[in-house]
């Protein structure tokens, strides 16, 4: 280690050459490299920490620009991973990065936490939150927790010395109509730059032991008003006493949905029909070559163009728009539903063409 390098930090009579230390040999594992796993990871790889891992398995997209600021327009279509990875050893060669080309999943999950010692969500959606909480206790890990909605963002520690889990203060995955969709209400870009660097700030503290960590308290952060309110929880004993990991942990997992590994084995048959419930642009960007585009907002204007006759497959980004369909069809006497979990994000995952 370049002891030199660090020099603005090791002078701090708060933190020294001790905690320097610390943070060179804590091995640290970011879910995520989008707009909140962007910042953790530049700032934990510029302070010198000594083992950073990344989980992210999408493509960079225009319309990521805007907030993961990382990403210029030259990286449009190219892997996240590689890219990220490649300019975060630009940055600092001395840490070591262990990159994870997949989606976190209850299938890797438990095998790739277990080599590290903090877990930081970075994902922009439940099915991923519930799963990373669910490993950290099972792990015995603080998990270092990240949200974002418009122009607010949350930040808070979980798990950390017997402390509450993100159970404790969620304890129930919310039901489809309940879902915020970032892609549907937007976020301001800078939002994830200030809610990523608190999670970054966190995640130090719990490494080198200085300050009061957010266990125990929801940090709610308002951009338009830069007020910052703290909100206190409790630890309910029976969320620690999780062993095993659920089957699924997709949002939708009733018999009203569909993975994105069997999708694909139906998807060209002639007796469905594939509705994409985002916005016309993101359509235009990419999409299934055999779907029909009806935004979530115009498709009940649009009954019309559903063929009851067909089994119905709804998609969208990430299934959280397309679970709302299900729902709106429902109450239009349509019984064929199907939801693609994960929508697009786990189609992508499984290699399937894309026009």
């Amino acid at each position: 280690m370049n002891k030199s390098r660090y020099i603005r930090q090791t002078r701090l009579p708060q933190f020294g050459k001790e905690r320097q230390e610390k943070l060179s040999k804590a091995r640290v594992l970011v879910i995520g490299a989008g707009g909140l796993g962007i910042p953790v990871l530049q700032y934990l790889n510029a302070m010198g920490l000594g083992t950073l891992g990344i989980v992210e398995n999408d493509k960079i997209e225009l319309t990521n620009l805007q907030r993961q600021v990382i990403y210029s327009e030259k990286d449009h279509g190219k892997s996240k991973l590689e890219v990220i990875v490649s300019k975060l050893k630009a940055q600092n060669s001395e840490t070591k990065i262990i990159p994870f080309d997949t989606f976190f999943s209850t299938e890797n999950a438990e095998e790739i936490a277990a080599g590290f010692d903090i877990i930081i969500d970075c994902s922009d959606n439940f099915a991923t939150r519930y799963l990373v909480n669910d490993v950290c206790v099972i792990q015995e890990k603080p998990l270092v927790y990240g949200a974002l909605h418009g122009f607010e963002g949350q930040v808070s520690v979980f798990n950390y010395n017997d402390g509450p889990t993100y159970r404790c203060l969620f304890p129930k995955m919310p039901q489809p109509h309940e879902l915020p969709d970032c892609n549907t209400n937007g976020v301001l870009g800078v939002l994830p730059g200030i809610i990523g660097t608190f999670q970054a700030l966190e995640t130090v503290k719990l490494i080198t032991g200085i300050g009061e960590v957010l266990s125990g308290k929801l940090l709610i952060y308002d951009g338009l008003s830069q007020n910052i309110r703290h909100i206190k929880f409790k630890k309910d004993t029976k969320n620690s006493a999780i062993s095993e990991l659920q089957a699924t942990y997709e949002q939708f997992c009733d018999t009203a949905s569909i993975n994105a590994s069997e999708f694909e084995k139906i998807r060209a048959s002639e007796n469905i029909q594939i509705i994409d419930v985002r916005s016309p642009q993101e359509y235009s960007e990419f999409s299934l070559d055999n779907s029909v585009n009806i935004p979530l907002d115009k498709l009940e204007r649009n009954i019309a163009s559903v063929d009851k006759l067909k089994d119905i497959y709804l998609i969208c980004q990430s299934g959280v728009r397309s679970g709302k369909a299900v729902e709106i069809l429902k109450k239009h006497q349509f019984t064929k539903l199907k939801n693609v979990e994960g929508g697009i994000n786990s189609i992508k995952k499984y290699g399937i063409v894309l026009k």
